[in-house]
């Protein structure tokens, strides 16, 4: 037996309205939002006590999504360094395919996103770039040339 597909990146979050906020200015569309709570949650995720609100974004074309978390309880814990480079052990971005690069970073900086690096040209490819959003969530962009 093989995986059916990918469903979805789960992203805990503490300001979950500005996540959502800068995802949804990168194209994504907000399918859901709302509280998760309850022994099922708990014997899935093995904590107790859980109580957190959450929403699913999806990509336009719908085949991939981002669920996003707030923990209310228990307390989310932080991860360090705060700004881990791209070297850090663990998920460190996702991609997004984009048509207009500049236009997409214009629009990311009103969320208050920063380039990580520079935007490059791969070969006679690509145009790629990583964007560091809200909470220090990376993400990549990649607009194809050719």
């Amino acid at each position: 037996m093989t995986i059916q597909r990918m469903d979805n990146v789960l992203i805990v979050v503490d300001d979950l309205d500005a996540v959502i906020a800068f995802f949804v200015e990168l194209g994504m569309v907000l399918e859901g939002k709302g509280p998760i709570e309850g022994r099922w949650v708990e014997r899935v995720i093995g904590i107790d006590d859980v109580r957190q609100d959450f929403a699913m974004l999806r990509t336009p074309d719908g085949h991939g999504r981002i669920e996003l978390a707030k923990f209310h309880t228990p307390k989310a814990i932080s991860a360090e360094p705060k700004d881990a480079p791209a070297n850090t052990l663990g998920i460190r971005r996702i991609m997004f395919a984009v048509d207009d690069i500049e236009a997409v970073i214009a629009r990311l900086r009103s969320h208050g996103a920063e380039l990580v690096g520079e935007v490059a040209q791969f070969e006679d490819s690509y145009l790629l770039c990583y964007v560091r959003g809200p909470e220090g969530i990376i993400v990549g962009l990649a607009e194809q040339l050719s």
